[in-house]
């Protein structure tokens, strides 16, 4: 039976991704830094859909942490078949009054982490000649909205730089960037975007689970870079086609609609 390791398995779009693979039959390895909340999952999901599910609690600020879990993904005797990079938090402070430490794990969370994590299950998988990697990045990467766009769109192009490394070895990697997604990342990080009546959410948002199926396609389809919906794939297009100066105007007007 195959495994997968999620990253930021507990909540929002990491439970959607293990949701659906415990679903289709593949076993779990769940990493957060919520300890309780990966044992009340792995309980849920070994009841419900029968998985082995094995948690490691982990703080992907911490490096000596990350470096553990790229050990558990280079272990030949328990290989991993599919790593999920989804651990993530918001990061929407003026530039300005930016506070340099929060700045700093950001990076190592999604950034660094992701890098070390990905290298360790390419060299892993490429042994075996199969295995599949998703980072989760945003559509926001596409934009300028400050350092979260900044983490983003580094996050987007290495995944896109380790495809063409991987090419040919049998291991597929895939950046799925969603725009505004149904989960509690928002509200967590101080966005207003919550505010949205319901007809206007139904027009931006879209549902984790539709996230999860267009990564999971991607990455069947051997697609590198795919955007869930065709509202913002359409979006993320036209922001990488206008002209800068025009992409700038468009994102300081999001930008000032957050505060």
């Amino acid at each position: 039976m195959a495994t997968a390791l999620i990253t930021g398995g507990t909540v929002g779009l990491g439970r959607a991704f293990a949701t659906r693979l415990a679903r289709d039959g593949w076993d779990l390895v769940l990493a957060s830094r919520d300890a309780a909340g990966l044992e009340a999952a792995a309980a849920e999901f070994r009841a419900t859909f029968g998985v082995t599910v094995e948690v490691i609690p982990t703080d992907l600020s911490v490096r000596s942490d990350t470096l553990a879990l790229a050990g558990r993904l280079e272990d030949a005797s328990r290989p991993i078949d599919l790593l999920v990079n989804n651990a993530g938090f918001g990061l929407h402070d003026s530039l300005v009054t930016l506070d340099p430490d929060k700045l700093a794990r950001a990076i190592e969370v999604m950034d660094i982490a992701p890098a070390i994590l990905q290298a360790a299950a390419a060299r892993a998988m490429t042994g075996r000649g199969k295995g599949g990697i998703i980072n989760v990045t945003s559509s926001a990467g596409t934009l300028t909205t400050g350092a979260y766009s900044a983490v983003k769109a580094w996050l987007t192009i290495m995944t896109e730089s380790l495809a063409i490394e991987l090419r040919g070895t049998g291991v597929r990697v895939v950046a799925v960037l969603p725009g505004w997604v149904e989960t509690e990342f928002h509200s967590r990080a101080g966005i207003k975007a919550n505010a949205f009546p319901p007809f206007l959410k139904k027009l931006v948002y879209v549902t984790p689970e539709r996230v999860v199926a267009t990564a999971l396609d991607g990455l069947a389809k051997d697609r590198v870079v795919c955007v869930p919906g065709r509202r913002w794939a359409f979006a993320v297009w036209l922001a990488r086609v206008i002209p800068k100066g025009l992409n700038r105007k468009v994102s300081g007007a999001l930008t000032h609609s957050r505060t």
